[in-house]
């Protein structure tokens, strides 16, 4: 005999509560495998496709595209195939809906022994839940002598007629036949299914449903209600608001004097409304992490102008060296990005002021320093702002620091990001010239402590060796957590950076 398991959205990690559905991956009544990804979620951190442990038809689905859904919320139930059970337990022993109970106090073995094995971040598939509700075989429901004298034909797709004649009869005003119904559980497990019946005045007793073992769907009540408004003459069916209109007494009219000179003119158009876009996914989290750094962080902000044309030239002859003796082994193969140079730059500088890579713990109140530096780097994307981390910063070069750029960049425009991708970061180099700016203050990306902001590279006056020249120019700001350093640590870190930006060769004193 087939069981329902239902599948909840698991906890996706990193103390994400919930996810947006921006994709079915699968339809009602589709066969599905063990550990086949079943609806694609965006959570405050990526987009996920996330696997259904069970193997089976699929009975329903929980929720509509761009719904949000929290953690251990139901997203679909699958009829698996159990063993038979013809006689079934007695009546007594019936498997309660709410607690998964036998009426007697006890237990009921588990569905499974074990799962899928697959696991998704956070959760596990190492047991199935016990089935919701036993739905007993061969019990039809009786249906009672319908007032319309036409027949009611059978359908194609498998929906009993007694569910048509039933909302028939109803919707041309046949008598309630409740006290007729059959006893036990009705096989209905989504709870829009009920309400749509409800709604409808339909009794979900007196259908049998074309699931698994007489389960009822969604599709079997939306028919049954067209077939009883087609017998019964109506062309639309009734369908009733989500909440009942509470009856309210008429506010006081507003008599508007004639004597007014900006009364609005017959027929002129209405003010347009605003325009309400809600908080949610990627721009959601990043609202809430914006917002908190500026509540608990007590940050502070300076900046100096950089002469980085001679960066420029080096970046330039690496790109010569590597296209005009592409054989030699320190040639490399990969175009060295600005972005890189600076990242190598601040990790260079934060192993000389390491109190700018840690974070405050106020519950112990304590200062942390972090052994390791995990950059992150804002990268705007269609979907927002996200900061993806490069692990390890510290210990990677030039070359595969750019590599690491590409591949994260890549991944945060197509929407493939991992959590791993988006978390743990300890420093935030925050690279805003490619928008066309000179200068800003970021925002710490909490829990960090400090974030450098690089502005646009171009050709300003410059004072060079007491003569005035055009030179390649470049605003710094460092935002910093006053808490962790004060203002000597801040500025020599930046001084520092500003350095290597105009004297690469500085860089060879440590590497």
């Amino acid at each position: 005999m087939a069981q329902v398991l239902e599948f909840k959205l698991p906890d996706l990690g990193e103390g994400l509560t919930g996810a947006e559905i921006v994709r079915w991956l699968v339809e009602v009544g589709e066969v599905v495998a063990v550990d086949q990804p079943v609806v694609e979620v965006e959570t405050a951190k990526a987009m996920v496709d996330v696997p259904c442990p069970y193997g089976g038809v699929v009975t329903a689905r929980f929720g509509e595209e761009g719904a949000e859904v929290p953690v251990g919320a139901p997203l679909i139930t699958v009829a698996v195939d159990g063993p038979a059970d013809e006689d079934g337990p007695p009546a007594g022993e019936r498997r309660s809906a709410t607690d998964g109970s036998r009426a007697d106090g006890s237990r009921a073995e588990d569905a499974r022994a074990e799962g899928s094995g697959n696991v998704l971040v956070g959760y596990g598939t190492s047991a199935a839940p016990a089935r919701r509700r036993r739905v007993r075989p061969g019990q039809p429901a009786p249906s009672a002598p319908v007032a319309s004298p036409t027949s009611v034909p059978s359908t194609a797709n498998g929906r009993a007629a007694t569910a048509t004649a039933a909302a028939v009869g109803r919707a041309s005003g046949a008598p309630d036949r409740a006290a007729e119904a059959v006893d036990g559980p009705v096989p209905v497990i989504s709870p829009l299914v009920r309400r749509l019946a409800r709604q409808n005045g339909l009794d979900l007793r007196e259908m049998v449903g074309s699931g698994p073992e007489g389960l009822i769907l969604r599709a079997d009540v939306e028919y049954a209600l067209r077939a009883a408004g087609t017998q019964a003459g109506k062309v639309r069916t009734p369908v009733a608001e989500p909440h009942p209109r509470v009856p309210q007494a008429p506010a006081p009219a507003r008599v508007r004097e004639p004597s007014q000179a900006h009364a609005p003119a017959v027929g002129a158009p209405a003010a347009p409304e605003a325009v309400r876009i809600p908080l949610k996914g990627i721009r959601g989290a990043m609202a809430d992490k914006l917002s908190r750094s500026r509540t608990e962080i007590p940050d502070a902000t300076c900046w100096v102008d950089a002469d980085a044309t001679e960066l420029m030239r080096a970046r330039d002859a690496m790109r010569r060296f590597a296209e005009e003796c592409p054989r030699s082994p320190a040639a490399g193969g990969t175009k060295i990005s600005v972005l890189a140079l600076l990242a190598r730059i601040c990790t260079a500088g934060l192993a000389r002021f390491p109190e700018l890579n840690s974070s405050v713990d106020m519950a112990a109140r304590e200062v942390v320093r972090h052994p390791a530096v995990h950059l992150g780097f804002a990268a705007q994307t269609e979907r927002g702002l996200v900061v993806p981390v490069v692990r390890d910063a510290h210990t990677r070069n030039a070359e595969s620091l750019t590599a690491e750029f590409a591949r994260l960049t890549e991944a945060a425009r197509t929407g493939t990001l991992t959590p791993a991708d988006l978390t743990g970061g300890t420093f935030t180099l925050n690279n805003y010239g490619v928008f066309g700016v000179d200068g800003s203050t970021p925002i710490i990306n909490h829990p960090e402590a400090a974030m450098l902001g690089v502005g646009r590279i171009v050709p300003k006056p410059w004072v060079h060796e007491g003569e005035l020249a055009v030179r390649q120019v470049v605003q710094l700001s460092l935002t910093f957590d006053h808490r962790v350093c004060d203002g000597g640590t801040a500025g020599g870190f930046l001084r520092y950076v500003a350095d290597c930006v105009e004297q690469p060769a500085v860089l060879l004193r440590t590497l």
